[in-house]
């Protein structure tokens, strides 16, 4: 369920904004989503895992705030990876 260090450092490559970029906003949305996913598929079988629900609506409230940063700071970049990762509005 959690990220392994190859697939975080992919993610982190794809979105950084300069070389050894690991904290920038885009990079933490771009992890957080990954791992909303993983959670996601764990719930599809895993149905009564409340504890788990709990961590993942954490999580989403996180990458709303930082989306929301982003849109504020910069709305370019907030567009741009609303697109990359297929996210809504």
């Amino acid at each position: 369920m959690t990220l392994t260090r190859d697939k975080k450092k992919d993610i982190a490559e794809k979105f950084q904004m300069h070389e050894g970029d690991t904290g920038s906003a885009m990079v933490q949305v771009a992890l957080m989503t990954e791992r909303i996913n993983a959670l996601t598929e764990h719930f599809k079988t895993h149905k009564g895992d409340h504890h788990s629900r709990q961590g993942l609506l954490k999580l989403v409230g996180k990458r709303r705030k930082l989306l929301n940063y982003l849109k504020a700071r910069d709305a370019k970049k907030y567009i741009e990876i609303i697109d990359k990762l297929n996210l809504r509005k």
